[in-house]
């Protein structure tokens, strides 16, 4: 699947969306999502950048009630087809947000954020810090970043920050946050044309404890 040749995000991404709501591509959980939250008691959940619902769908499954944001109509029609087909469509809410101009408003028990990069200039570190605010005290902030570049990305050659690196970033009132991980894993990840390859994914996870 080749790059859209977009002028702004919001014109990338519904390019990117509209391609893979055509495509074969399964639709899955994270797997850093299901390892670290499986075994945490349902809330609500904050699901930035769900893309095609994939986490969404699987927060849902298990009796959360998601507010799935993205910046593409594309991808939250497909939540929202998915989710009636599922008969969950009363615990899916969808939003639309660039997350630059407009923000999600609520009180979440766990905000995710699974690969929420962008090739477009993207105030990420703000954006986290702002909704990190509506995190309800004994919640949890997740961030799963790209910790390496997979044969079928598109950013060859990119340099990627390290968790810790990530995580000063943030800027984050320690006094308020308690660092449940920050650490690099290594997985094998299924590209769009089936391909696999080692990857690593920047895992850090917060609970907010202020």
């Amino acid at each position: 699947m080749e790059p859209p040749d977009a002028a702004t995000p919001a014109e990338f991404w519904e390019s990117l969306h509209q391609q893979v709501a055509a495509s074969p591509w399964e639709l899955r959980v994270n797997p850093v999502l299901a390892a670290m939250v499986g075994d945490l008691s349902p809330g609500a959940a904050l699901d930035l950048g769900c893309g095609q619902g994939g986490d969404s769908l699987w927060f849902a499954q298990r009796g959360w009630q998601v507010t799935a944001v993205d910046i593409a109509d594309a991808a939250l029609q497909r939540v929202n087809e998915r989710a009636a087909q599922e008969r969950l469509s009363d615990r899916i809410r969808t939003e639309r947000h660039d997350l630059v101009d407009s923000l999600p408003s609520g009180r979440w028990d766990l905000v995710s954020a699974h690969y929420l990069q962008s090739l477009f200039e993207f105030p990420r570190a703000r954006i986290l810090r702002e909704l990190g605010e509506q995190v309800n005290r004994g919640g949890m902030l997740l961030i799963v970043d790209h910790g390496s570049v997979a044969p079928w990305s598109w950013n060859q050659g990119a340099t990627i920050p390290t968790p810790e690196e990530t995580l000063a970033g943030l800027a984050l009132d320690p006094a308020s946050w308690q660092v449940l991980c920050c650490e690099a894993r290594v997985r094998t990840a299924t590209g769009p044309g089936g391909q696999t390859a080692e990857v690593t994914d920047n895992v850090i996870a917060l609970r907010r404890t202020a």
